[in-house]
């Protein structure tokens, strides 16, 4: 599940952008990694818990999940097919650190995939864990969204020169492309 926080979105653009920028970065790794943590764990002790008790939407959502996880995988191959580094295009204003705050509360709060990723997605693969599995699984998840912000705030300004060629981003799409289809393959077939 960690490539869900791993694929470069929009939030994780902001990082990036932040981190490349060397401004404002602990506190929008902070508060990127609190809201992850605040969503996880709605997303598997609660949506998670009532998938649980409701077999037929789980299975609704198992498909929707299903289907998400390739249109996300068909979008990660159209960008390594193409040239580009989107998120290092995105905006190279300079805000404070209010304005910063307030674009990933925009980014992470506002942004329909998070939902999908965090409350659906993370709340079905928790709804198929046995009950003293979940801990385990909210608490794996959120290690890894901190590690993954942590990792991509702090550690950007030292791979900008990496970050900055085209074909590097080719590359992570290309990959992120790869899990999502696998990820997609094995929701359907209720593998994961």
């Amino acid at each position: 599940m960690g490539s869900l926080i791993v694929a470069i979105g929009a939030q994780n653009a902001l990082v990036l952008r932040q981190g490349l920028l060397r401004r404002h970065v602990g506190p929008v790794v902070l508060f990127c990694a609190l809201s992850d943590l605040a969503l996880t764990s709605a997303g598997v002790f609660g949506v998670g818990a009532a998938l649980a008790r409701s077999p037929l939407l789980m299975e609704l959502l198992r498909w929707a999940g299903a289907a998400f996880l390739a249109w996300c995988g068909l979008r990660a191959m159209q960008r390594a097919l193409r040239p580009g580094h989107q998120a290092l295009q995105a905006g190279a204003e300079l805000g404070g650190l209010a304005a910063t705050l307030g674009t990933a509360a925009a980014l992470t709060w506002l942004n329909p995939h998070v939902y999908l990723d965090t409350l659906v997605l993370l709340g079905a693969v928790a709804a198929q864990q046995p009950a003293e599995a979940r801990w385990p699984f909210a608490a794996g998840a959120g290690l890894a969204s901190v590690l993954w912000f942590v990792s991509l705030g702090y550690g950007a300004a030292a791979l900008a020169p990496w970050l900055a060629r085209p074909a590097t981003w080719r590359v992570v799409d290309g990959l992120v492309a790869l899990v999502m289809f696998g990820m997609a393959a094995a929701l359907a077939t209720g593998g994961l």
